[in-house]
């Protein structure tokens, strides 16, 4: 069988569900970095933005909790976000020593864009699947992610 740049793959790889999990990631990685760029963002905004969205405002160290950015990565991408006026920044009435990050309006209007972005990368990315056929591997992949996650 030839693989994509027209050279012969062993079925024996070809039949490996490792290999071929590392394959799309790899596809599904350029597409959607690509894609994001071209709006001038990161898949790491989008992460912020979303656990903002959904968990309301947190510290620092809660979002690199909640979106597995590490959290020597954490201030330049939210020195990112706040120079586009996507998040803000507020002394922690608690603990002084820590700031709490929120979501502004433009930062909501933003992750609505990205929502759409990702959406019609994600069409591409499972355009040979049917409707029940993506549900499924979203169910599979969902399955293996949790199980994994507790290894």
């Amino acid at each position: 069988m030839l693989d994509d740049a027209g050279q012969e793959t062993p079925e024996r790889l070809r039949r490996r569900a490792s290999r071929l999990l590392s394959h799309v990631t790899m596809q599904s990685d350029r597409l959607v970095t690509d894609g994001l760029a071209k709006v001038d963002a990161r898949r790491w905004h989008y992460a912020v933005l979303a656990s903002l969205e959904e968990f309301g405002p947190g510290s620092q160290a809660t979002l690199s909790r909640r979106t597995g950015i590490y959290r020597s990565d954490m201030v330049g991408v939210l020195n990112e976000l706040a120079e586009r006026h996507l998040v803000e920044r507020a002394p922690d009435p608690g603990d002084r020593r820590r700031n709490v990050i929120t979501i502004t309006a433009q930062g909501r209007r933003q992750l609505g864009r990205l929502d759409k972005v990702l959406d019609d990368l994600h069409e591409e990315l499972l355009a040979p699947l049917l409707p029940a056929e993506r549900e499924q591997l979203m169910d599979l992949l969902t399955r293996l992610a949790d199980h994994h996650r507790g290894n």
